[in-house]
């Protein structure tokens, strides 16, 4: 019992924080599966990508009544991340458990950086031609999806910037059509994090309720605060946790398993 109210405590902490925000929910989910659950690295983001289907749906869904969700953007960027996700999942499930933590040490504090900028992008309208934006949303899509792969997150962090910058969408376009992009990436990536032994099924049933509970709460408070309090204190929260991530130790000696 206390196990299953542990799993919907964190998942429906990183569903509020993902309907907030427009993110998965991930860099939430991760550490948490990590330091209270005790799974290990490549575990955590395999079952943190697969719970985060659940976030892109009831996100979208509420983003989607209030009529802040782009289709033809979303279906630019989910298309080349479908087809990229799965080599991010085997890439994870390849290195060394100290590896993939530091990798992701470095991937929260630069996302804090990205989310320090977004009132820069927010204020810039993108000049290129239509063609030029579609093409640059695609190749955002590839890389947003490997980086799904391999660090067990939805890649808002990266869509919703480039979103901002590149096609001009206001702050709640782009988190709804981000979260939306999600389900499709989370579905591919989880099926291969599956495969490979890295989803934790059990945590699924306390986890999922907590997501839709919490990214229809947090989508729906979204839509009447500022995000500048929230953004603060993601980034704080998220640099402390990267940081130490990043001063892991590699180990002295290794066997034949992940280290």
């Amino acid at each position: 019992m206390k196990y299953h109210l542990i799993s919907f405590t964190i998942g429906f902490l990183a569903g509020l924080f993902g309907g907030l925000i427009g993110l998965g929910g991930g860099l939430v989910m991760i550490p948490l599966l990590v330091g209270l659950l005790k799974l290990d690295q490549c575990r955590a983001h395999g079952t943190s990508l697969a719970v985060l289907i659940f976030t892109g749906i009831s996100g979208a869904i509420t983003y989607g009544y209030h009529g802040d969700v782009d289709l033809k953007v979303a279906i630019a960027l989910a298309v080349p991340a479908v087809i990229t996700v799965a080599a991010g999942a085997r890439f994870a499930n390849a290195l060394p458990d100290w590896k993939l933590k530091r990798s992701f040490g470095v991937f929260l504090i630069l996302c804090s950086a990205l989310l320090l900028l977004r009132p820069f992008f927010s204020g810039i309208i993108g000049a290129l031609p239509a063609h030029l934006i579609i093409a640059s949303l695609v190749v955002t899509g590839a890389f947003t999806g490997f980086l799904s792969g391999l660090m067990g997150v939805g890649g808002g962090t990266i869509m919703v910037p480039a979103m901002i910058l590149l096609a001009g969408f206001s702050q709640h376009l782009a988190q709804g059509t981000a979260l939306l992009v999600m389900v499709p990436t989370g579905c591919i990536g989880a099926y291969a994090h599956w495969k490979l032994g890295n989803v934790d099924g059990e945590l699924l049933f306390g986890m999922v309720p907590g997501i839709f509970i919490g990214t229809f709460l947090g989508g729906s408070i979204a839509q009447i605060i500022p995000e500048d309090p929230l953004r603060w204190m993601f980034v704080f929260v998220a640099v402390y946790m990267g940081w130490r991530y990043v001063k892991v130790v590699q180990p002295e000696a290794c066997d034949n398993e992940k280290k």
